[in-house]
């Protein structure tokens, strides 16, 4: 790779809040990279953490020899989180990494390699979701299937590289940053799809790469990924407002299966042969969830319950979450 002092400086960029489980173990995958140390700077944006989370990255600076910065981040979101530490960022290549993951050793140096190839303006890569305990395991599986989450690249093709509307963890070049802006900081979820929108729209292009890998820990509670989800369909509707021509088919579905099953059982009430077309509705989507999580479990009877109603979760919690997000955001879309 050449002269230390001649490769570009990476600032990675970490929004957090309350990560206390898993912030170890980002921040060591991080002080693992193979690229050169003197090359990396680490700014965390804390959200006001009431947890150990703050305390612990700073033991964790204090032995390190990569430097740290920590940035207060009062507004508590992901977007004005990622706003602060870009502010403070000084580096080459910028690279945003979550508290809830780990990145593969390699991950920053084959982000500089493939941003310097001037093929492209943003990289990512697919992630590999895990779960630590049988429901977080069963959500895991759900969030990596098709039938899950659509044809969402970054979660689902591992094999090639390909361009692709978004990425996880992405990796940026300075550049574009500056000619992006900052992030929306309206957005508290769907952010990065919005950010990653606004550079192709601006004629940049953003890689998933096979060799750029990560981890991601999964929810590891029903509640926690119906929160989640539906926060995802809520907010996506704003992206819609804003930028129409990012929406893919696939994010329709979801809304467009709670809206049918909504109106055939009202519509039931009052004239009962449409109960006939709700059933079909709803035995077609069992029928599918069921092969998918039969699919996903490879058969394997403990899980299949787990994963099915994972399927469920994620499906309709992001389309009851659009169906809110219409209501509560109809007056917007001039705005």
């Amino acid at each position: 790779m050449g002269d230390n002092n001649e490769r570009p400086l990476v600032s990675i960029i970490i929004p957090v809040r309350n990560e206390a489980e898993y912030i170890d173990r980002c921040l060591a995958s991080i002080l693992d990279q193979t690229y050169p140390k003197n090359r990396i700077e680490i700014i965390v944006a804390d959200g006001m953490s009431t947890d150990d989370t703050r305390a612990m990255i700073r033991e964790i600076a204090a032995a390190s020899e990569i430097p740290f910065r920590i940035v207060d981040n009062p507004q508590k979101i992901a977007p004005t989180g990622l706003n602060r530490a870009i502010e403070h960022a000084t580096g080459d290549v910028i690279i945003r990494v979550d508290g809830h993951c780990e990145i593969d050793a390699n991950y920053v140096a084959n982000c500089v390699i493939l941003l310097e190839s001037d093929r492209t303006d943003g990289v990512g890569g697919p992630i590999e979701t895990i779960g630590e305990t049988a429901k977080a395991a069963a959500i895991s599986k759900a969030m990596s299937s098709k039938f899950g989450v659509g044809g969402s690249a970054f979660r689902t093709v591992r094999d090639r590289e390909v361009f692709t509307d978004t990425v996880a963890f992405p990796a940026y070049t300075r550049d574009i940053i500056e000619l992006a802006g900052p992030f929306n900081e309206e957005l508290v979820r769907n952010q990065d799809d919005e950010y990653n929108f606004r550079i192709r729209k601006l004629g940049g292009r953003i890689l998933l790469s096979p060799t750029i890998r990560s981890r991601y820990f999964s929810r590891g509670t029903f509640n926690s990924l119906w929160r989640q989800y539906f926060q995802y369909g809520y907010w996506k509707v704003r992206v819609l407002q804003l930028h129409p021509r990012q929406m893919s088919l696939r994010q329709f579905v979801p809304f467009a299966l709670v809206v049918s099953i909504l109106v055939l059982a009202v519509s039931a009430l009052f004239f009962s042969p449409l109960l006939f077309v709700l059933a079909g509705v709803v035995s077609a989507y069992v029928t599918a969830n069921l092969v998918a999580s039969l699919i996903a479990t490879k058969a394997r009877i403990r899980g299949i319950a787990y994963v099915s109603l994972s399927f469920c979760i994620l499906h309709f919690a992001y389309g009851c979450g659009s169906l809110v997000g219409l209501t509560v955001f109809r007056d917007r879309w001039r705005t």
